[in-house]
């Protein structure tokens, strides 16, 4: 089955996007009836791109395979490429502020820059595992999960890494916290993993679903959203108690739901979901209606970064990056 971490393993992506459903129900409405303001930028390469970062309408970054790093300082006018560190593949990346950020990849390489992006220099990560989520708080205390379970945690920057006990075995995509105590992470089989201890200790929370979870958002400690394979959707209103499955039944005929790669709400009210074949899907209602955009492009997308409401980018296959402008709510 084609997936995010087959692509980590052997460079073939094959991610997709499903419709999602919200609280009262599922509630959809045609491609046509979304028209979605989006320029394709000239990204200056032909590789894979699998995640992007705007700290601002300005100041971007974007990663990909064979150790691809770009940069914009113009809101994506012009991108270019910075001297590559590694020729491994880089799953994930993400800044706390204008001047620290972290990029992960194949191999347990960790880079870190301390001056917007510019330089990037190698941290220890104690592990050659795959590494396919970062998330910070803090310039000092952030996290990373990985494959088999893996979930690292530095309190310094990232000079060091300490393993934290997952109590699983699956590949772990996604991570999330919402302060130094309260976090998340999802996974390959269902798993989704929550902490109030700053991730101390891990519990698991239940689906009851095989699905692999790929990303997560979180608006506050109650409401999330989970998705995945084979068009899997969860939501939790009560910070992941319960989850439940908001998958759009398949149509007729049923083909294969796409896989499911991206979902971020930049406002409470305002969400977007990005994956295979171009597929965007967007909400002005905190999920009540999801709305399919006009088509954007045929490729895959796995990145999607949204610095305000109004303004955000895509990255994917064969160098694809895309701005796209909210619709008015």
């Amino acid at each position: 089955m084609p997936s995010f971490f087959q692509h980590c393993k052997s460079t073939t992506l094959g991610i997709g996007v499903v419709l999602l459903s919200s609280i009262m129900g599922v509630v959809t409405a045609p491609a046509a009836d979304l028209t979605i303001p989006t320029h394709v930028q000239d990204s200056g390469t032909k590789v894979t791109l699998l995640d992007i970062h705007f700290q601002d309408g300005n100041n971007g970054w974007a990663v990909g395979a064979a150790g691809t790093m770009l940069q914009t300082m113009d809101g994506g006018k012009q991108w270019s490429s910075l001297p590559r560190r590694t020729n491994v593949l880089l799953t994930a990346l993400t800044f706390v502020d204008d001047r620290h950020g972290w990029v992960v990849g194949q191999n347990g390489m960790i880079l870190h820059s301390l001056d917007g992006g510019k330089k990037w220099k190698p941290q220890i990560s104690g592990t050659n595992s795959t590494l396919y989520g970062v998330f910070f708080l803090t310039p000092s205390v952030g996290w990373i999960v990985g494959s088999r379970g893996m979930i690292l945690q530095t309190q310094d920057g990232g000079q060091n890494w300490d393993d934290q006990t997952s109590l699983v075995t699956a590949d772990l995509f996604g991570i999330q916290f919402l302060n130094e105590k309260v976090g998340w992470v999802v996974g390959a089989l269902g798993v989704i993993l929550a902490t109030t201890d700053g991730g101390k200790n891990w519990a698991k929370q239940e689906t009851n679903s095989p699905a692999t979870f790929f990303d997560l958002s979180f608006s506050d400690s109650s409401v999330g959203w989970v998705v995945g394979t084979q068009g899997s959707i969860f939501q939790t209103l009560n910070g992941g108690k319960t989850w439940a499955d908001r998958t759009l039944p398949c149509g007729a005929p049923c083909i294969k739901p796409p896989d499911l790669v991206k979902i971020h709400f930049p406002d409470n009210l305002r969400g977007w979901i990005a994956g295979e074949r171009g597929v965007i899907l967007v909400t002005q209602d905190a999920g009540f209606t999801w709305v399919e955009s006009d088509p954007i492009t045929d490729v895959s997308l796995y990145g999607l970064s949204f610095p305000d409401p109004t303004n955000g980018w895509v990255v994917g296959e064969h160098g694809t990056i895309v701005k796209l402008t909210s619709p008015s709510p």
